[in-house]
Order: structure tokens, then sequence, then C-alpha cells
């Protein structure tokens, strides 16, 4: 009988990024997407320049993937970040709230040095 060596190469793992997606934000996603009918979109999350503190978040579905994009999985919702974004979020959570005060997502960044009264820009 021969050895046989058999070598495996291990596949590249995908970038990652730091924001962290609760199971309730997670559970609305996956709601939402179930009826939207698609399951080929993600959730895609960045900042952009403006707002009255400097920067704003963005929060949408997006079916792309984009060159240097970072992902990472939770419960099977996508969560996608493009890598100027990233060290803006990095340790950032995104929760979902439905009381009677507050409904719909929300970032809790601790990276964000101040913040505008309606919450949704940054600096």
């Amino acid at each position: 009988m021969s050895d046989q060596l058999q070598t495996t190469e291990a596949a590249p793992e995908a970038a990652t990024h730091g924001v962290v997606l609760t199971d309730v934000a997670a559970s609305k996603v996956s709601s939402l997407l179930e009826q939207e009918g698609r399951d080929d979109l993600r959730l895609r999350v960045g900042v952009q320049p403006g707002g009255c503190s400097g920067l704003i978040y963005q929060l949408y579905f997006d079916e792309r993937t984009l060159d240097g994009d970072l992902v990472r999985d939770f419960s099977g919702v996508e969560v996608v970040v493009d890598r100027m974004s990233a060290p803006y979020l990095d340790g950032a959570t995104i929760d979902f709230s439905d009381t009677i005060e507050k409904q719909g997502f929300t970032i809790d960044n601790p990276n964000a040095g101040s913040s505008c009264a309606c919450g949704d820009s940054f600096s």
C-alpha cells in the first residue's frame, strides 16, 4: 500500500468589518427581505459627508457587491460595509426598536464624537 500525500489549500477568508447586527435587527431585516420576495439582497451600511454634524449614515438594501466591500453574516443576513466607511463604523451596533416612542433601526456608534439632535448625522 502506498501513502499518498494530500494537500489542501485553505480558501481565502473574506474580509470582514466590525459592525454588529443584533438578533432583533437581523430578524427585522430577514422579515423585510421576505416581504420583498428577494433573496439576493444584503444590508449595506455606510457613511457619507453631509448632515448637520459632518457625516450621515446610509442603511439600505443592495444587490451589488463592490470591490473592497467587507462582508459579515448575521443569522443569514449579510451586512456589507465599504472600506472607506469601515473605520467610522468599527464597533457600531445596529439594532431595531419597535415601541410607541420609536420605531426603526438605530445605530450605536462608539466612534461618534458628537451627533445631531435627530441622530442621523455624527462627527
